[in-house]
């Protein structure tokens, strides 16, 4: 531990009045700031100080920082064991980013966090009752709900999902004028002539392996998908954000349409239910996994009837797979996509959801599913090559 000693603290407590008047708002500092204050307790330039000290620093500069960011580095520094904290902890937390060492050491501190729950602040506006609300979907520790609140900002909104379910819609529009059809459009001989929808005789258009999310049955299909993107994949994305969550939607998108043509050989693809229940099982896996500490109001009900949606999404699509089509010998549209994104919520969407503001390449976890995923990616490329051909496939005609 770094000697304390009464001259060392005379001349750092001289050095953090400098600091004071030199640094306007910490939180947005550049880190050469954030860098130069930490060293002024960090003589020997060793890259750790005392937790004394650092609860000196906090003296000097706590009121520059949000109330629950505060709590957290006061937890982070009565929750180290060694007696030091890390310059690159420090860092980690003025850029919202927190190490695996620096969660241990919260989760591990022997400090309660002081201030009331957050869900008892009052005179908050809409805005920030809404951020409020989606913590408390969404995360299961107070800590992470509190470090949300403080950090989310609306910029950038959560564009990507918004973005996916009107371009659907869009699309839907446009088809169900073309078809002058609106329920059941995969019965009219013209909706799997487009460029968009996956079709076993296409499948070296690499493109509808991911395009066919934006094509639908009908309105009924269309209509639960887009109920569970918004309701599910817009708070998600406000909290994990565009890029972690873009990444489920797009690796369950991909599994569905490559578990049909792995497993339903002679099956065409629409819908975004792969990309769907990729981030709903992932969700409800969550809620699971963290029961006691997840608070949003009503989950057992509010669970059940996300699992009511599923299932009455999934038995249509096995329903519609196995009615009679309305132009044989193409079959209607196969329902194996929703197993692809249920395989891919559970496995690799739990990773994400469960370490929020954490870096996904430090988790072992995350490797280890990612690997599986590639490697199956891998095998069913490989098997759209060469199978359909070794099988000797009798596919339907192309559309």
């Amino acid at each position: 531990m770094v000697n304390s000693s009464p001259a060392v603290a005379a001349h750092a407590e001289g050095e953090e009045i400098e600091v004071l008047e030199s640094t306007d708002v910490l939180p947005v500092a550049p880190e050469d700031q954030w860098k130069s204050l930490f060293d002024k307790y960090d003589p020997e330039n060793s890259g750790f100080i005392s937790t004394e000290r650092f609860r000196d620093l906090l003296a000097a500069h706590g009121s520059e920082l949000d109330p629950h960011k505060l709590e957290v580095l006061l937890a982070l520094a009565d929750g180290n064991a060694d007696g030091k904290i890390c310059y690159q902890d420090f860092v980690n937390l003025m850029s919202n980013k927190r190490s695996n060492s620096f969660r241990r050491a919260i989760l591990q501190g022997s400090r309660q966090l002081r201030n009331s729950a957050l869900r008892e602040e009052v005179g908050l506006g809409l805005s920030r009752r809404l951020v409020r609300h989606v913590a408390y979907e969404t995360l299961p520790r107070e800590v992470d709900r509190k470090w949300y609140f403080d950090s989310y900002t609306y910029c950038p909104p959560p564009w990507l999902m918004l973005v996916i379910t009107i371009a659907e819609v869009v699309v839907f529009i446009y088809y169900g004028l073309q078809l002058n059809r609106w329920v059941l459009q995969v019965s009219s001989p013209y909706f799997l002539k487009g460029p968009l929808p996956y079709h076993p005789q296409l499948r070296a258009q690499a493109w509808r392996y991911l395009s066919y999310i934006f094509m639908h049955a009908g309105i009924e299909h269309l209509g639960l998908n887009m109920a569970m993107q918004l309701l599910v994949g817009v708070p998600l994305e406000m909290v994990h954000g565009a890029l972690r969550i873009g990444l489920v939607y797009v690796c369950g998108v991909l599994a569905g349409s490559l578990a049909v043509s792995v497993t339903d050989m002679t099956a065409p693809v629409v819908g975004s239910s792969g990309g769907v229940y990729a981030l709903v099982s992932a969700h409800l896996a969550n809620v699971v996994m963290n029961w006691s500490g997840m608070k949003c109001q009503f989950k057992l009900f509010r669970m059940a009837m996300a699992l009511v949606c599923m299932s009455v999404e999934f038995g249509r699509a096995v329903w519609l797979r196995f009615y009679p089509p309305a132009f044989p010998p193409c079959p209607n549209p196969s329902f194996v996509a929703h197993l692809g994104g249920v395989a891919v919520g559970l496995t690799l969407g739990v990773v994400v959801l469960q370490n929020y503001e954490q870096r996904l390449q430090e988790q072992s976890l995350f490797w280890i599913f990612f690997s599986v995923y590639t490697l199956f990616i891998l095998c069913g490329i490989f098997w759209n090559i060469f199978a359909y051909n070794l099988l000797d496939v009798k596919l339907p005609p192309p559309p």
